[in-house]
This record gives C-alpha cells, sequence and structure tokens, in this order.
C-alpha cells in the first residue's frame, strides 16, 4: 500500500517539509505514490498537500504526472546568506577563470559531511561532472570537498573517515592515505584529485576565506588532467579565491 500512517499530532507543516524533503539528489522526479511513500503520509493525505504546494510554486507536475521541485524553492533558496552573498562576490572570478581555461569550475560549501555545490559553469571539454547547482558529493572523493575536509573541525573529519565510500577504483578510501592528503593541502593551499569522483575527469581546488577568517568555501575546476597544467590552475583559483575573500566580511 503506497504511503505510511499519518502520526497523531503531526502538524500540517511538518506533513509538507517532509513532502518537500522526499526529494534529493537521487529522486528529483517522483509519482505520487513514491511521494507518499519517502514521507510516509497516507496517499490521500499526500494528495492533498501535494495539490497545495504545486498551487503555490513550490512543486511542479510534469505532463508525465509526476513531480518536482518548483521554481518557488529555489528563488526562496538564493535569499540564503550563504549563497546570496557568497554567489554573487564569487561570480565574476568564477566567469574569469571560465573564459580563461573554458573548464568547468565549481564554488563549494560544506554542508555536513558533503561539498554543497553553490555556482557552477560548465566547461566545453568533454570531461564527466556529475555536479550541479544545489547538488551534494562526499567530501572524500572531490577537490573542493578534500579542501573543506582539510579545514573542517576534527570531529568533522572523524566523522567522514568513518564512512569513506569508494566511488571510482581511484577513490581514495584508506583513512592513513586520506589523512596525509589533507595534511598537504593544508601545506600546500590545494587539493587535487584525479578520477575519484568520476572516470575521465581530474580537479583542483582552493579555499576561499576571508581576511585572516576561517575557510567558507572552496574553489575548483574540472580538467580531463592535471599533468602539464596544475601550476596554471592552482595559481588561477589562488588569484580569484583571494579577490573573492578580499570582498567578503572578515
Amino acid at each position: 500500500m503506497a504511503g505510511g500512517t499519518e502520526q497523531p499530532g503531526s502538524s500540517v507543516a511538518s506533513r509538507l517539509l517532509a513532502l518537500l524533503a522526499a526529494f534529493d539528489d537521487g529522486h528529483r522526479t517522483l509519482t505520487l505514490s513514491a511521494l507518499a511513500r519517502r514521507a510516509d503520509l497516507p496517499l490521500a493525505t499526500a494528495h492533498r498537500l501535494v495539490a497545495e504546494l504545486v498551487t503555490w510554486g513550490a512543486l511542479v507536475r510534469t505532463p508525465a504526472g509526476e513531480y518536482t521541485v518548483g521554481r518557488r524553492l529555489w528563488d526562496l533558496g538564493l535569499l540564503a546568506p550563504v549563497q546570496s552573498g557568497l554567489r554573487e562576490v564569487a561570480s565574476p572570478f568564477l566567469h574569469d577563470i571560465y573564459a580563461a581555461t573554458r573548464a568547468t569550475v565549481h564554488l563549494a560549501v560544506r554542508d555536513g559531511l558533503e561539498v554543497l555545490y553553490l555556482d557552477r559553469l560548465a566547461g566545453h571539454a568533454s570531461v564527466p561532472v556529475v555536479s550541479r547547482v544545489g547538488s551534494r558529493l562526499p567530501l572524500h572523493a572531490t577537490a573542493v570537498g578534500k579542501v573543506l575536509l582539510a579545514e573542517a573541525p576534527e570531529e568533522v573529519r572523524r566523522s567522514a573517515f568513518a564512512q569513506l565510500s569508494r566511488i571510482t577504483p581511484y577513490t581514495v578510501v584508506q583513512p592513513g592515505r586520506l589523512n596525509e592528503q589533507l595534511g598537504r593541502v593544508r601545506r600546500d593551499g590545494y587539493a587535487s584529485t584525479s578520477e575519484e569522483m568520476s572516470l575521465g575527469a581530474c580537479s583542483v581546488a582552493v579555499p576561499v576565506r576571508p581576511r585572516d577568517g576561517e575557510v567558507v568555501a572552496a574553489l575548483g575546476i574540472v580538467v580531463p588532467s592535471l599533468k602539464r597544467d596544475r601550476p596554471r590552475l592552482v595559481a588561477a583559483l589562488q588569484v580569484a579565491a583571494q579577490g573573492i575573500g578580499r570582498q567578503l566580511p572578515g
């Protein structure tokens, strides 16, 4: 039977939030039955509340009868300080790097034990890139993630090390080896990966921090290879990161 059993005392707000929380990076489009099941709601309740969310613009019904997140939620999300301030400041610098490299450029922050991608300019090179604006990926398998993990509190690193998943044959999942990499990130000021998140894609990233402040984000780029261009890419990213940091409140 689709859907769950409505809990006594659960508020309308909690049920609406449960429906919205049913969507994630692996479930961007859901049927009504799947929504009810993932939100643990009776199908009739889900049907009524989903209709209200569609009317308001939080959800959109596709021609196939499934549901996706609506533009109204995206517009609200852009008002969050971490996005509205940081993305606005960083945007010109991302465009400069993209214009110089024609490669995919990322701006990301840490959200718990994941990387949250705030902005992305897609490159023309045929490099497999799995990130999207608003998507989340593991910290340990991406260059931006390694930068953020290297600067994270010790308890965050311990939690991340306890769940190192292998995504490709080249993903670093040995705690000792990863810890050595993070030490080099703190020493050298940048992180790099080679086919750890997707085959055929390498990445390099640097930290973004206000003047004399803690790291607030990571700026990264994805390319087919880092064999020859690593120093040039690191230098370009560091110049951009410093420019972003100077414009952020310290």
